[in-house]
Protein backbone atom coordinates (compact mmCIF):
# COMPACT_ATOMS: atom_id res chain seq x y z
CA UNK A 1 0.00 0.00 0.00
CA UNK A 2 2.83 2.58 1.24
CA UNK A 3 4.41 2.37 -2.60
CA UNK A 4 0.78 2.39 -3.97
CA UNK A 5 0.40 5.83 -2.09
CA UNK A 6 3.13 7.33 -3.09
CA UNK A 7 3.47 6.53 -6.81
CA UNK A 8 -0.03 8.37 -6.13
CA UNK A 9 0.87 10.88 -4.65
CA UNK A 10 3.69 11.64 -7.51
CA UNK A 11 1.08 11.67 -10.23
CA UNK A 12 -1.36 13.61 -8.34
CA UNK A 13 0.73 16.48 -6.30
CA UNK A 14 4.07 16.11 -8.88
CA UNK A 15 6.93 15.58 -6.30
CA UNK A 16 7.17 12.94 -3.68
CA UNK A 17 5.89 13.14 -0.30
CA UNK A 18 7.87 13.48 2.36
CA UNK A 19 6.67 10.86 4.76
CA UNK A 20 3.73 8.12 5.09
CA UNK A 21 1.72 6.85 8.34
CA UNK A 22 -0.36 4.30 8.83
CA UNK A 23 -3.39 3.52 11.51
CA UNK A 24 -4.70 -0.63 11.64
CA UNK A 25 -8.22 -1.46 11.53
CA UNK A 26 -8.79 -3.93 14.83
CA UNK A 27 -11.24 -6.75 15.38
CA UNK A 28 -12.74 -7.36 18.92
CA UNK A 29 -12.06 -10.66 20.82
CA UNK A 30 -14.57 -9.71 23.41
CA UNK A 31 -16.22 -7.03 24.40
CA UNK A 32 -19.24 -5.79 22.33
CA UNK A 33 -21.12 -2.62 22.83
CA UNK A 34 -19.53 -2.30 26.46
CA UNK A 35 -17.18 0.59 25.07
CA UNK A 36 -19.43 3.24 25.94
CA UNK A 37 -21.13 2.03 28.83
CA UNK A 38 -17.49 2.79 30.17
CA UNK A 39 -16.76 -1.13 30.25
CA UNK A 40 -14.39 -3.11 29.30
CA UNK A 41 -13.15 -4.25 26.07
CA UNK A 42 -10.48 -6.75 24.31
CA UNK A 43 -9.53 -6.24 21.19
CA UNK A 44 -6.42 -6.53 19.02
CA UNK A 45 -4.96 -3.90 16.24
CA UNK A 46 -4.67 -5.86 12.93
CA UNK A 47 -2.54 -6.09 9.94
CA UNK A 48 -4.70 -4.40 7.85
CA UNK A 49 -5.44 -0.55 8.04
CA UNK A 50 -4.84 2.65 6.35
CA UNK A 51 -2.01 3.93 4.71
CA UNK A 52 -1.26 8.41 3.92
CA UNK A 53 1.65 9.66 2.08
CA UNK A 54 1.50 12.69 3.37
CA UNK A 55 3.19 16.23 2.70
CA UNK A 56 2.92 19.63 4.80
CA UNK A 57 2.30 22.73 2.58
CA UNK A 58 3.20 26.26 3.36
CA UNK A 59 -0.54 27.60 3.49
CA UNK A 60 -3.62 25.71 5.50
CA UNK A 61 -5.53 24.37 2.78
CA UNK A 62 -5.56 20.77 2.85
CA UNK A 63 -5.84 18.29 -0.89
CA UNK A 64 -6.65 14.97 -0.41
CA UNK A 65 -7.12 11.69 -3.01
CA UNK A 66 -9.03 9.01 -1.91
CA UNK A 67 -7.21 6.04 -3.92
CA UNK A 68 -9.90 3.33 -2.89
CA UNK A 69 -12.78 5.74 -4.13
CA UNK A 70 -11.44 5.58 -7.67
CA UNK A 71 -8.97 8.94 -6.75
CA UNK A 72 -12.03 11.04 -5.66
CA UNK A 73 -11.36 14.23 -3.97
CA UNK A 74 -11.64 16.63 -1.65
CA UNK A 75 -9.98 19.81 -0.92
CA UNK A 76 -10.74 22.35 1.91
CA UNK A 77 -9.18 25.23 3.64
CA UNK A 78 -8.49 25.31 8.00
CA UNK A 79 -9.15 28.88 8.44
CA UNK A 80 -13.30 28.26 7.75
CA UNK A 81 -15.70 26.30 9.02
CA UNK A 82 -15.66 22.69 7.77
CA UNK A 83 -19.00 21.15 6.89
CA UNK A 84 -19.70 17.69 5.15
CA UNK A 85 -19.71 17.67 1.69
CA UNK A 86 -22.26 16.20 -0.03
CA UNK A 87 -22.25 12.20 -0.52
CA UNK A 88 -18.82 12.10 -0.70
CA UNK A 89 -18.91 9.72 2.50
CA UNK A 90 -15.07 9.00 3.39
CA UNK A 91 -14.69 12.84 3.12
CA UNK A 92 -16.62 13.47 6.34
CA UNK A 93 -14.24 11.42 8.58
CA UNK A 94 -10.85 13.47 6.78
CA UNK A 95 -12.96 16.55 7.38
CA UNK A 96 -14.28 15.91 10.90
CA UNK A 97 -10.51 14.83 12.04
CA UNK A 98 -8.84 17.83 10.78
CA UNK A 99 -11.56 19.95 13.01
CA UNK A 100 -11.19 18.15 15.77
CA UNK A 101 -6.96 19.05 15.16
CA UNK A 102 -7.59 22.76 14.45
CA UNK A 103 -9.31 22.97 17.91
CA UNK A 104 -6.70 21.12 19.69
CA UNK A 105 -4.06 23.40 17.68
CA UNK A 106 -5.24 26.21 16.14
CA UNK A 107 -2.06 27.16 13.71
CA UNK A 108 -2.40 23.29 12.28
CA UNK A 109 -0.58 23.42 8.61
CA UNK A 110 -2.06 22.54 5.78
CA UNK A 111 -1.40 18.83 3.94
CA UNK A 112 -1.38 17.12 0.58
CA UNK A 113 -2.82 13.42 1.59
CA UNK A 114 -2.97 10.31 -0.68
CA UNK A 115 -4.70 7.92 1.40
CA UNK A 116 -5.63 3.91 0.84
CA UNK A 117 -6.36 0.85 2.88
CA UNK A 118 -7.14 -3.04 2.92
CA UNK A 119 -9.84 -2.81 5.65
CA UNK A 120 -13.07 -4.12 4.54
CA UNK A 121 -15.44 -1.16 5.16
CA UNK A 122 -18.81 -2.59 6.36
CA UNK A 123 -17.24 -5.62 7.84
CA UNK A 124 -17.18 -4.26 11.58
CA UNK A 125 -13.34 -4.07 11.29
CA UNK A 126 -13.27 -0.42 12.33
CA UNK A 127 -12.17 1.04 8.60
CA UNK A 128 -13.20 4.50 10.02
CA UNK A 129 -11.20 4.60 12.82
CA UNK A 130 -8.26 3.28 11.08
CA UNK A 131 -9.19 6.17 8.42
CA UNK A 132 -9.58 9.06 11.50
CA UNK A 133 -6.22 7.87 13.41
CA UNK A 134 -4.11 7.82 10.42
CA UNK A 135 -4.89 11.38 9.11
CA UNK A 136 -4.19 12.77 12.60
CA UNK A 137 -0.95 10.53 12.83
CA UNK A 138 -0.45 12.36 9.11
CA UNK A 139 -0.88 15.61 10.70
CA UNK A 140 1.32 14.72 13.50
CA UNK A 141 4.01 13.20 11.61
CA UNK A 142 3.80 16.65 9.25
CA UNK A 143 4.77 18.75 12.14
CA UNK A 144 0.93 19.88 13.44
CA UNK A 145 0.10 18.37 16.62
CA UNK A 146 3.68 17.73 17.81
CA UNK A 147 1.98 17.14 21.04
CA UNK A 148 -0.53 15.30 20.39
CA UNK A 149 -0.46 11.82 22.35
CA UNK A 150 -2.04 8.27 21.41
CA UNK A 151 -5.06 9.00 23.53
CA UNK A 152 -5.38 12.41 22.90
CA UNK A 153 -5.49 11.36 19.03
CA UNK A 154 -8.18 8.61 19.73
CA UNK A 155 -10.48 10.69 21.83
CA UNK A 156 -10.35 13.77 18.91
CA UNK A 157 -11.06 10.75 16.55
CA UNK A 158 -14.05 9.24 18.35
CA UNK A 159 -15.30 12.52 18.71
CA UNK A 160 -14.91 13.03 15.00
CA UNK A 161 -17.23 10.51 14.72
CA UNK A 162 -19.42 11.22 17.07
CA UNK A 163 -20.02 15.15 16.13
CA UNK A 164 -19.09 15.24 12.47
CA UNK A 165 -19.93 12.07 11.35
CA UNK A 166 -22.75 11.56 13.66
CA UNK A 167 -22.12 8.26 14.72
CA UNK A 168 -22.05 7.27 18.40
CA UNK A 169 -19.24 4.98 18.72
CA UNK A 170 -17.31 4.68 22.33
CA UNK A 171 -13.65 4.68 22.13
CA UNK A 172 -12.42 1.57 21.43
CA UNK A 173 -11.53 1.53 17.71
CA UNK A 174 -10.04 4.80 18.03
CA UNK A 175 -8.17 3.92 21.16
CA UNK A 176 -6.53 0.50 19.88
CA UNK A 177 -5.70 2.06 16.57
CA UNK A 178 -3.77 4.50 17.92
CA UNK A 179 -2.59 2.25 21.07
CA UNK A 180 -1.94 -0.88 19.41
CA UNK A 181 0.71 -3.82 20.49
CA UNK A 182 2.07 -5.94 18.29
CA UNK A 183 1.71 -9.80 19.92
CA UNK A 184 -1.16 -8.55 22.01
CA UNK A 185 -5.10 -7.74 22.62
CA UNK A 186 -5.15 -4.99 24.62
CA UNK A 187 -7.93 -5.14 27.85
CA UNK A 188 -8.68 -1.51 27.29
CA UNK A 189 -11.00 0.18 30.63
CA UNK A 190 -13.09 2.50 28.49
CA UNK A 191 -14.03 4.43 31.86
CA UNK A 192 -9.95 5.59 32.43
CA UNK A 193 -8.40 4.87 29.53
CA UNK A 194 -5.86 2.83 30.44
CA UNK A 195 -4.26 -0.06 28.74
CA UNK A 196 -3.65 -3.45 29.20
CA UNK A 197 -1.73 -5.72 26.99
CA UNK A 198 -2.39 -9.13 26.49
CA UNK A 199 -0.03 -11.44 25.15
CA UNK A 200 -1.97 -14.15 22.66
CA UNK A 201 -0.63 -18.05 22.98
CA UNK A 202 2.33 -18.15 20.25
CA UNK A 203 0.09 -21.26 18.97
CA UNK A 204 -2.86 -19.64 18.50
CA UNK A 205 -4.11 -17.41 15.34
CA UNK A 206 -7.28 -15.27 14.89
CA UNK A 207 -9.28 -16.22 12.07
CA UNK A 208 -11.43 -13.40 10.93
CA UNK A 209 -14.66 -14.46 8.14
CA UNK A 210 -16.49 -12.05 6.62
CA UNK A 211 -20.27 -13.13 6.26
CA UNK A 212 -20.71 -10.63 3.42
CA UNK A 213 -23.80 -8.83 4.63
CA UNK A 214 -22.45 -5.58 4.77
CA UNK A 215 -23.38 -3.37 7.86
CA UNK A 216 -23.05 0.37 8.39
CA UNK A 217 -23.38 1.68 12.18
CA UNK A 218 -24.85 5.55 11.32
CA UNK A 219 -27.74 3.18 9.68
CA UNK A 220 -28.39 0.81 11.96
CA UNK A 221 -29.52 0.11 14.71
CA UNK A 222 -26.75 0.88 16.69
CA UNK A 223 -27.47 4.26 18.44
CA UNK A 224 -31.21 3.36 19.04
CA UNK A 225 -29.21 0.31 21.54
CA UNK A 226 -27.02 2.97 22.68
CA UNK A 227 -30.30 4.79 23.79
CA UNK A 228 -31.36 1.80 25.49
CA UNK A 229 -28.40 1.34 27.18
CA UNK A 230 -28.28 5.30 28.35
CA UNK A 231 -32.23 4.87 29.64
CA UNK A 232 -31.24 1.30 31.95
CA UNK A 233 -28.63 3.52 33.77
CA UNK A 234 -30.68 6.33 34.10
CA UNK A 235 -33.36 4.36 35.69
CA UNK A 236 -30.73 2.72 38.00
CA UNK A 237 -29.32 6.04 38.90
CA UNK A 238 -25.91 5.66 37.94
CA UNK A 239 -23.02 6.69 35.76
CA UNK A 240 -22.63 3.83 33.23
CA UNK A 241 -23.96 0.05 33.41
CA UNK A 242 -20.68 -0.92 34.17
CA UNK A 243 -21.38 0.02 37.77
CA UNK A 244 -24.57 -1.98 37.70
CA UNK A 245 -24.60 -5.92 38.95
CA UNK A 246 -26.42 -8.27 37.39
CA UNK A 247 -28.76 -8.91 40.86
CA UNK A 248 -29.67 -4.89 40.77
CA UNK A 249 -30.83 -5.24 37.36
CA UNK A 250 -32.68 -8.47 37.78
CA UNK A 251 -34.90 -6.25 40.50
CA UNK A 252 -34.54 -3.18 38.80
CA UNK A 253 -37.88 -3.15 37.26
CA UNK A 254 -36.73 -1.91 34.27
CA UNK A 255 -38.70 -2.73 31.19
CA UNK A 256 -38.31 -6.64 29.78
CA UNK A 257 -36.83 -4.93 26.53
CA UNK A 258 -34.77 -2.31 27.98
CA UNK A 259 -33.62 -4.99 31.04
CA UNK A 260 -32.32 -7.48 28.06
CA UNK A 261 -30.27 -4.67 26.51
CA UNK A 262 -28.70 -4.12 29.79
CA UNK A 263 -28.26 -7.80 30.82
CA UNK A 264 -25.98 -8.32 27.91
CA UNK A 265 -23.55 -5.15 28.53
CA UNK A 266 -23.40 -6.44 32.86
CA UNK A 267 -22.55 -10.09 31.71
CA UNK A 268 -20.61 -9.50 28.96
CA UNK A 269 -17.98 -6.98 31.08
CA UNK A 270 -17.43 -10.21 33.01
CA UNK A 271 -16.79 -12.51 30.40
CA UNK A 272 -14.06 -9.69 28.92
CA UNK A 273 -12.17 -9.53 32.39
CA UNK A 274 -12.43 -13.76 32.68
CA UNK A 275 -11.31 -13.22 28.55
CA UNK A 276 -8.21 -11.30 29.57
CA UNK A 277 -6.88 -13.76 32.54
CA UNK A 278 -7.66 -17.38 30.17
CA UNK A 279 -6.09 -15.62 26.87
CA UNK A 280 -2.64 -14.86 29.19
CA UNK A 281 -2.85 -18.09 30.83
CA UNK A 282 -2.83 -19.72 27.26
CA UNK A 283 -6.41 -21.55 28.15
CA UNK A 284 -8.33 -21.91 24.56
CA UNK A 285 -10.71 -24.06 26.04
CA UNK A 286 -11.75 -21.60 28.46
CA UNK A 287 -11.75 -18.44 25.75
CA UNK A 288 -14.10 -20.90 23.48
CA UNK A 289 -16.66 -21.08 26.28
CA UNK A 290 -16.53 -17.55 27.04
CA UNK A 291 -17.10 -16.25 23.17
CA UNK A 292 -20.05 -18.65 23.07
CA UNK A 293 -21.52 -16.98 25.77
CA UNK A 294 -21.09 -13.60 24.68
CA UNK A 295 -21.99 -14.26 20.75
CA UNK A 296 -25.50 -15.98 22.39
CA UNK A 297 -25.88 -12.84 24.41
CA UNK A 298 -25.47 -10.13 21.18
CA UNK A 299 -27.98 -12.92 19.81
CA UNK A 300 -30.71 -13.04 22.70
CA UNK A 301 -30.70 -10.03 24.75
CA UNK A 302 -28.82 -7.52 22.57
CA UNK A 303 -29.95 -8.79 19.26
CA UNK A 304 -27.52 -7.52 16.84
CA UNK A 305 -26.62 -10.57 15.31
CA UNK A 306 -28.42 -11.49 11.78
CA UNK A 307 -29.64 -15.74 10.64
CA UNK A 308 -25.91 -15.79 7.91
CA UNK A 309 -23.74 -14.12 10.93
CA UNK A 310 -25.75 -17.19 13.68
CA UNK A 311 -24.98 -19.78 10.63
CA UNK A 312 -21.27 -18.30 10.50
CA UNK A 313 -20.69 -18.69 13.87
CA UNK A 314 -22.61 -22.04 14.30
CA UNK A 315 -20.06 -23.61 11.10
CA UNK A 316 -16.78 -22.59 12.70
CA UNK A 317 -17.98 -23.47 16.56
CA UNK A 318 -18.75 -27.00 14.95
CA UNK A 319 -15.51 -27.42 13.12
CA UNK A 320 -13.41 -26.33 16.11
CA UNK A 321 -15.05 -28.90 18.85
CA UNK A 322 -13.86 -27.33 21.63
CA UNK A 323 -10.24 -26.09 20.56
CA UNK A 324 -10.87 -22.69 20.00
CA UNK A 325 -13.98 -20.22 19.89
CA UNK A 326 -15.77 -17.67 17.66
CA UNK A 327 -18.36 -15.00 17.88
CA UNK A 328 -19.40 -12.20 15.64
CA UNK A 329 -17.58 -8.62 16.56
CA UNK A 330 -18.15 -5.04 16.34
CA UNK A 331 -21.56 -3.61 15.89
CA UNK A 332 -23.46 -5.87 14.77
CA UNK A 333 -26.31 -6.48 11.58
CA UNK A 334 -24.09 -8.13 9.56
CA UNK A 335 -19.94 -7.99 8.88
CA UNK A 336 -17.45 -10.52 10.78
CA UNK A 337 -16.73 -13.37 13.01
CA UNK A 338 -13.92 -13.67 14.50
CA UNK A 339 -12.37 -17.15 16.17
CA UNK A 340 -9.78 -17.15 18.04
CA UNK A 341 -7.84 -20.50 17.10
CA UNK A 342 -4.72 -23.14 17.13
CA UNK A 343 -2.75 -22.25 14.13
CA UNK A 344 -3.08 -26.21 13.29
CA UNK A 345 -6.96 -25.89 13.03
CA UNK A 346 -6.73 -22.91 10.50
CA UNK A 347 -6.85 -25.09 7.23
CA UNK A 348 -9.90 -27.09 8.65
CA UNK A 349 -11.95 -24.27 9.63
CA UNK A 350 -10.88 -22.25 6.19
CA UNK A 351 -12.32 -25.36 4.04
CA UNK A 352 -15.52 -25.35 6.38
CA UNK A 353 -16.47 -22.38 5.20
CA UNK A 354 -15.65 -22.52 2.21
CA UNK A 355 -17.40 -26.00 1.19
CA UNK A 356 -20.66 -24.99 3.64
CA UNK A 357 -21.21 -20.98 4.13
CA UNK A 358 -22.70 -18.78 1.38
CA UNK A 359 -24.44 -15.22 2.49
CA UNK A 360 -28.39 -14.69 1.74
CA UNK A 361 -26.74 -13.24 -1.94
CA UNK A 362 -25.10 -16.16 -2.57
CA UNK A 363 -21.57 -14.66 -1.43
CA UNK A 364 -18.67 -16.82 -0.47
CA UNK A 365 -16.51 -15.83 2.84
CA UNK A 366 -13.80 -14.16 2.72
CA UNK A 367 -11.12 -15.19 5.41
CA UNK A 368 -7.91 -13.93 6.42
CA UNK A 369 -5.70 -15.02 9.40
CA UNK A 370 -4.42 -11.49 10.85
CA UNK A 371 -1.34 -10.65 12.85
CA UNK A 372 -1.70 -8.50 16.38
CA UNK A 373 -0.25 -5.30 15.34
CA UNK A 374 1.36 -2.21 16.61
CA UNK A 375 -0.31 1.12 16.87
CA UNK A 376 -1.02 3.94 14.37
CA UNK A 377 2.94 5.76 13.28
CA UNK A 378 5.16 6.66 10.61
CA UNK A 379 6.51 4.51 7.78
CA UNK A 380 9.92 3.53 6.86
CA UNK A 381 10.11 1.67 3.65
CA UNK A 382 10.58 -1.45 5.48
CA UNK A 383 7.48 -1.91 7.25
CA UNK A 384 5.26 -4.27 6.92
CA UNK A 385 2.03 -2.10 5.91
CA UNK A 386 3.87 -0.80 2.64
CA UNK A 387 6.67 -3.37 1.71
CA UNK A 388 4.67 -6.19 0.20
CA UNK A 389 2.60 -3.52 -2.12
Amino acid sequence: MQKRAEAAFISSFGSSSTTSVHAPGRVNLIGEHTDYNDGFVLPCAIDRGTVIAVRRRTDRRVRVVALDYGGARDEFDLTQPLTPEGAVHWSHYVRGMAEQLVSFDPSLPGLDMVITGDVPQGAGLSSSASLEVAVGAAFRAAGGTPNLDPTQLALLAQRAENEFVGCQCGIMDQLVSARGVAGSALLIDCRNLTTMPVALPEDAAVLIAHSMVRRGLVDSHYNERREACAAAARHLGVNALRDVTLDQLETSGLPALTRRRARHVVTENSRTLRAAEVLAQGDLAAMAALMAASHASMRNDFEITVPAVDRLVELITDTLAGEGGCRMTGGGFGGCVVAVLPRRRVAAVESAINLHYRSPEGLASKVFVCQPSAGAGALTSQDEFGANT
